[in-house]
């Protein structure tokens, strides 16, 4: 029997990646003792490893499909298919930012300002190169972590670090100087797994089924009955994908109106839904979105 490698990235990503693949109808089990998480599908072998490494291994064809970002895969230079963004609600909907950041009180304004400077970084092979496509001359370290403590205690001139809003950079006291790269989750393919037949087919189907629990996320169905007479003013209101869908009741004047709609919608449109003679609302979740 034929299985496709799935990678399932460990650390911030880990359990994100789970429950999506719950929601898209794969029940994933990770053990603490275990690098190789069990899936309820025998067409799939998972393997577990760091977001940093997944495309180095897509690349060399040591797993098939796995889901990595997009930072590391320029980091590597790797050689993979980026099939789709998975951009992942329960971990933040903004992109990671790479920036350069220096000290408050640094008098560099630009990239150029930093001939000759020494650069930490976890992000090694991509600031180099940032800055020799520039020909600009630096050093760049690479850093094991507490980046940030590095520019304020002077260990280095700048660092290029990860951020999502910028807060914890201000509260160090330090000052973004320029945005190098944004990232978010892909899933990236192994190029000569997409060109087996099978396996692209059960690459679709996960990708698939994947993303539709995404564009679930944040959204509701919400359904309810209404007097036929007000159909047009309860449409009229109704946020939704398409059109609202809507339904006679038997024998009755009165119809049945579904419609989709963010979450945060719902607290401001039922009171005026209740107003134009709305009854028996229903919200409910939805799993995917298809």
């Amino acid at each position: 029997m034929e299985q496709l490698k799935l990678g399932i990235p460990k650390g911030s990503l880990e359990s994100a990646t789970v429950d999506l693949f719950k929601k898209a109808g794969w029940q994933i089990s990770i053990s603490s003792r275990s690098y190789f998480p069990t899936i309820d599908d025998e067409e799939i072998k998972c393997s577990l490893m760091r977001p940093q490494e997944m495309a180095k291994y897509v690349e060399r064809g040591t797993i098939d499909v796995g889901i990595a970002g997009r930072d590391w895969v320029r980091e590597n230079q790797s050689d993979v298919l980026e099939l789709c963004e998975m951009v992942y609600s329960k971990v933040s909907r903004r992109p990671a930012r790479w920036v350069l950041v220096v000290n408050g009180d640094s008098k560099v304004q630009g990239p150029e300002d930093l001939r000759g400077a020494t650069i930490s970084t976890e992000l090694v092979g991509f600031t180099k190169r940032y800055f020799a496509e520039r020909n600009i001359p630096v050093n760049v370290e690479f850093s094991w972590g507490a980046t940030e403590a590095k520019v304020v205690e002077g260990l280095c001139d700048a660092i290029v670090e990860v951020t999502e809003t910028g807060s914890t950079i201000k509260a160090n006291g330090l000052r973004i100087v320029t945005e190098l790269m944004e990232s978010v989750p892909v899933m990236v393919v192994n190029k000569a797994s997409w060109e087996d037949p099978w396996k692209k087919a059960k690459i679709q189907q996960i990708a698939t089924l994947l993303q539709s629990a995404l564009r679930a996320e944040g959204m509701v169905g919400l359904k309810m009955n209404a007097p036929g007479a007000k159909v047009p003013a309860i449409t009229a209101i109704l946020p939704s994908l398409n059109n609202p869908t809507v339904s006679n009741l038997y024998n009755s004047d009165w119809v049945s109106i579904e419609s989709i709609m963010p979450e945060q919608e719902v607290r401001r449109i039922v009171p005026e839904l209740l107003k134009l003679g709305a009854e028996g609302i229903v919200e409910y979740s939805l799993n995917k979105i298809i």
